[in-house]
């Protein structure tokens, strides 16, 4: 999630800029919060390895690359968590061989036992994004789901990416922030905080003891490891000034960025054992409902710019 913004972030006009003097120490919380979030991560964010998943994840790669994706013989996630994109792509047959890397042993750790769970061979790589240990013209698409953000030189970043792409591989990355829908999405948040004493009384559920339960990681760590907030000119100067072509950026998410935030600004004053199954529910049926609406209606129609996530593809000439 992004922050308020900060005097480190990038101007609207510019491309990201690297993040000088602190990068080490974002990098050390970023390992540090994701470590201690990855307990928690899956059910946090309501990750599905079945059919609901991966029907969400070939969404969302056929919406960044605008067409049907192909098969990919070697795919490479940066930033891949607890496997939410691989081991679904690998499970619906449109990556061959994955390899998943990532910042946080934690998170590498729930994704192999994740993968064993569901059969799925993969090759975890503990690596940062900025140098990665892979070999040139390796891979055949190069993707990530809510990670550019969170790195602090984002030329550099590209460059790497650009550099372990075979001629003619893609790069899909989705869930970035958008600079303009995340300050939109502060009046969910804050309508969400306000109403919280009156739905935690007809939830029948306690405030919450720890801060940190919903997510198991220490909050205030998302201030410091959210270094960026996008507009997509930003990212399409990133992709372009690495050599990438064909470059594509779309929003993601408008009501159903709004409903999940309101929801989850909830959810997070609450004892998450005494959060009811049945409001469980409501709110998952209804996110798939809204983002549904807004894939139908919004996203083919408004600007990128007013969506909550951005997302971005693009080619390495062939």
């Amino acid at each position: 999630m992004s922050p308020e913004p900060s005097p480190d972030r990038p101007s609207a006009s510019g491309p990201p800029a690297p993040v000088r003097g602190r990068a080490e120490q974002i990098r050390a919380d970023n390992t540090r919060y994701h470590d201690v979030a990855a307990g928690h991560y899956d059910a946090k964010w309501g990750i599905d390895f079945g059919a609901i998943g991966q029907a969400q994840v070939l969404g969302k790669l056929r919406k960044a690359i605008g067409r049907e994706p192909a098969r990919f013989d070697r795919s490479l996630e940066v930033g891949s968590g607890t496997g939410y994109f691989s081991l679904n792509l690998l499970q619906a047959g449109v990556v061959t061989e994955a390899v998943a890397s990532d910042i946080s042993p934690g998170m590498l750790a729930r994704l192999r036992r994740n993968a064993e769970r569901l059969g799925l061979d993969v090759e975890t790589a503990r690596a940062d994004a900025e140098s990665l240990p892979f070999e040139a013209r390796s891979f055949d698409l190069v993707l990530g789901h809510a990670v550019l953000h969170h790195i602090p030189d984002l030329e550099r970043a590209f460059a790497e990416f650009h550099r372990v792409l075979r001629p003619g591989g893609t790069i899909a990355f989705a869930g970035e922030p958008s600079r303009y829908g995340d300050r939109l999405a502060e009046l969910p948040k804050r309508g969400g905080h306000a109403l919280a004493p009156l739905w935690r009384a007809l939830m029948q559920a306690s405030a919450a003891r720890d801060p940190g339960a919903h997510g198991g990681a220490d909050p205030r760590l998302e201030h410091v490891i959210d270094v960026h907030a996008f507009t997509p000119g930003m990212l399409r100067r990133a992709a372009r000034a690495a050599g990438f072509c064909d470059v594509r950026v779309r929003g993601e998410e408008l009501l159903a960025g709004w409903f999940g935030w309101a929801n989850r600004a909830l959810e997070a004053t609450a004892e998450p054992t005494e959060v009811p199954w049945l409001w469980r529910q409501y709110a998952h049926r209804g996110y798939l409902l809204l983002q549904a609406l807004d894939r139908r209606l919004f996203e083919p129609r408004l600007p990128p710019a007013i969506f909550y996530n951005l997302m971005l593809a693009a080619r390495a000439a062939a």
